[in-house]
């Protein structure tokens, strides 16, 4: 199971390192979320995978019976998965008023600082 996360982990890396080289803002923000779930889903696997064993305490006891996997990692991602989704949405609206304000999404035209020279000058 692992290895196929693995590889699950690499594809998502690989499309979203494609998705991050492109002169689209919107790609790159799409690259960057596929990039972030990329390394939630790490993190949850660095956790360990037990099938048909959750992280719980019985009653009377002070730590997991048996083996179990790691709770700590779930909390991380699930933590992440927020985080991830308010950035996404701060994104999107910074893209949106990029958008209205410069008229185009690629990045070579977002001039605003530094606008063309004219050769004929």
């Amino acid at each position: 199971m692992e290895a196929l996360l693995a590889i699950a982990i690499g594809v998502l890396v690989a499309a979203s390192v494609y998705l991050m080289l492109a002169r689209n803002v919107l790609r790159f923000i799409f690259g960057l979320v596929l990039i972030s779930n990329a390394a939630n889903l790490t993190i949850f696997v660095s956790g360990g995978l037990v099938e048909g064993a959750p992280p719980l305490i019985p009653a009377g006891e002070y730590a997991p019976v048996g083996e179990v996997a790691n709770a700590l990692p779930q909390a991380l991602v699930l933590t992440a998965i927020v985080i991830g989704f308010g950035l996404f949405a701060f994104a999107l609206v910074l893209t949106l008023r990029a958008y209205t304000s410069l008229g185009t999404l690629f990045s070579d035209e977002m001039r605003v600082a530094e606008p063309k020279q004219d050769r004929d000058a």
